[in-house]
């Protein structure tokens, strides 16, 4: 009971203040968040239950931070690991989703809901290999676009290519982002709003895509 009231205040504090949330982190755990910050990447792009955890302002506000200086943490070496955390996520979920094949869409379950795979798929039918790069900017569908590959036997080498070419772009667009522009003082000054605009920038495309089938479904 106890350690799942940590978990708790730990996915509270994550997403309510990722700023304090990261600073926290920082100062207590010094370059173990290397560690931490690799295994949040991994879990969002690897464990399809778990596509709601915020990688793209996680990313931002570590870029901020380390930009901020007194981190002990190195702008390089974080890149080269989160980028690492997100091939190997990927990865992971392409061999599930080939695994498990077609059983998940008649699961339906409240933690792989049939309506994500239904709009990952949709997406990936639309947009073919090149899906698994545009879906790295996406949440929910971020999770979601590499399993749909393995459900449906994309091949892996090419797989593979669209997984470095989207790993390396996301990691090091949004922490590149957050390093040269999370200090300036307007953007410290509405940092919670930078964040929120983040968030829903990247929402944004999977809600209009959702919202495009629906009308298309009703007519």
């Amino acid at each position: 009971m106890e350690s799942l009231k940590k978990a708790f205040e730990f996915f509270k504090g994550m997403f309510l203040n990722l700023n304090g949330f990261l600073g926290n982190l920082i100062t207590d755990y010094g370059t173990t968040t290397y560690v931490v910050l690799f295994m949040i990447i991994f879990v969002e792009t690897g464990v399809v239950i778990m596509p709601f955890l915020p990688g793209d302002s996680l990313l931002f506000v570590t870029g901020a931070l380390i930009a901020g200086g007194n981190t002990g943490l190195n702008i390089f070496l974080m890149a080269f690991l989160l980028t690492i955390a997100a091939f190997l996520g990927d990865t992971l979920n392409y061999f599930i989703g080939k695994k498990l094949g077609d059983k998940v869409f008649e699961m339906n379950s409240k933690y792989i809901k049939k309506e994500y795979l239904e709009k990952t798929q949709a997406f990936y039918e639309k947009y073919g290999g090149k899906a698994i790069i545009f879906a790295r900017f996406i949440p929910i569908i971020r999770t979601f676009a590499p399993f749909v590959a393995g459900i449906g036997k994309m091949d892996y080498k090419k797989f593979i290519t669209y997984n470095i070419i989207g790993g390396i772009a996301w990691i090091n667009g949004f922490l590149a982002l957050g390093y040269f522009f999370g200090n300036l003082p307007i953007v410290k000054k509405y940092f919670t709003l930078v964040i929120l605009a983040i968030i829903v920038l990247s929402v944004l495309p999977a809600v209009i895509e959702f919202l495009r089938m629906k009308f298309a479904k009703t007519k």
